[in-house]
């Protein structure tokens, strides 16, 4: 009865041992699929890493670009902004010196200020 016993252990034991080993190679397997899984999402994240990057260095060098033209326009602003005030002196010259010869006839004008108009 003891040799009955002792092999009925026996072949439980193979049994185990059996199903523990096709459990582990599941188990490998499932973590090298985890392993390749894992090594395409870091290629993804590193391109849409690199992605925005570039993304960003564009938007930089246009912020810069954009800056230097609107430095570059600003004496032209001013330039505008001087003629319209000597455009206004000049009209208002010749408004006065009308009125001053012709004092039959009457000339409203209004003086107003210059509209300035500064661009950074």
């Amino acid at each position: 009865m003891l040799e009955w016993s002792v092999t009925i252990v026996a072949i439980a034991f193979i049994i185990l041992v059996i199903y523990l080993i096709l459990t582990l190679r599941k188990v490998m397997a499932t973590l090298a699929e985890t392993k390749e899984t894992l090594s395409g999402v870091r290629k993804s994240v590193k391109g849409i890493t690199d992605e925005a990057e570039e993304l960003i260095n564009n938007a930089n060098d246009i912020s810069v670009d954009l800056k230097e033209k609107m430095e570059a326009v600003d004496p032209l602003i001013e330039s505008a902004h001087d003629v319209g005030d000597m455009v206004h002196d000049v009209t208002s010259s010749i408004k006065r010196t009308a009125l001053h010869k012709n004092n039959k006839k009457t000339i409203h004008t209004q003086e107003s200020k210059p509209v300035q108009i500064k661009m950074k």
